[in-house]
């Protein structure tokens, strides 16, 4: 007989209602848990995890608007996450985010009892991965194609070609798009990594910035410039960034 202790409280995840009734059907056959949350989409995940605090998560990668590694990084690594997809080329990835399991559609009954054990398991018994590890291994080998950036209970989706600059604020980047600036936790070198080359170049050790916002370089004093972005913006511009800029136009 499952204590109260050992009751789980699931969040489903899943834009295909038949596949979110198939998963409440297999949890109740299964026993020991308690469903406080059903979603459609990305952004209900992310709002009704911030207010149920799950045990686990079980969720779709191929979604709409958010797909399942975007809404992973949204509710942060502290919340165990089980991937369950008819896609597996995703295995890999899941792994690398610290997913607890990846379940292939379709999957056996006993196969998602496995994966729940896991994580009664795995409570309180070490801390949860790193966001950073999270985010680093959220695209790996394919420059990003959109940000998502959590903002109190707004999240917001950037697509890259939107952004003008990025700045570093201590511990987070400031996206600059559209006049305003949205902050995410995160270094300007993790975002550099996962940002095409082509397209953003770090003109100095704060600022990393869109070529297509770039209008001209101008020269300050001695030896100093600045790049003057499109809307007038005007941002310093190192040496090594000069150089960097010299290599690309």
């Amino acid at each position: 007989m499952t204590g109260a202790d050992d009751i789980l409280r699931v969040v489903i995840v899943d834009d295909e209602e038949p596949a979110r009734l198939a998963l409440r059907a297999d949890l109740d056959a299964i026993g020991g848990v308690a469903i406080v949350g059903e979603c459609a989409n990305g952004f209900e995940a992310v709002r009704v995890v911030g207010e149920t605090h799950p045990d686990v998560v079980l969720l779709d990668v191929q979604m709409p608007k958010l797909d399942g590694f975007e809404v992973l990084e949204l509710i942060g690594p502290s919340v165990p996450v089980i991937f369950c997809t008819a896609y597996d080329e995703f295995a890999l990835r899941a792994f690398e985010v610290h997913a607890v399991d990846y379940l292939l559609k379709p999957y056996a009954r006993a196969r998602l009892g496995e994966a729940l054990e896991r994580v009664r398991a795995r409570r309180g018994s070490a801390a949860p991965p790193a966001l950073a590890n999270l985010r680093g291994a959220a695209r790996p080998g394919q420059p990003l194609e959109r940000v998502v950036v959590r903002d109190g209970a707004q999240v917001h989706v950037i697509a890259v070609d939107k952004i003008d600059y990025a700045e570093a604020q201590d511990d987070y980047v400031g996206f600059h798009t559209g006049g305003r600036t949205l902050l995410k936790e995160q270094t300007l070198s993790e975002l550099e990594a996962q940002l095409d080359a082509r397209r953003f170049v770090r003109i100095h050790r704060s600022y990393l910035v869109n070529l297509d916002r770039l209008a001209r370089v101008e020269l300050y004093a001695k030896d100093s410039r600045i790049a003057v972005l499109t809307d007038g913006t005007k941002l310093p511009l190192s040496r090594a960034g000069y150089a960097r800029l010299q290599e690309l136009l």
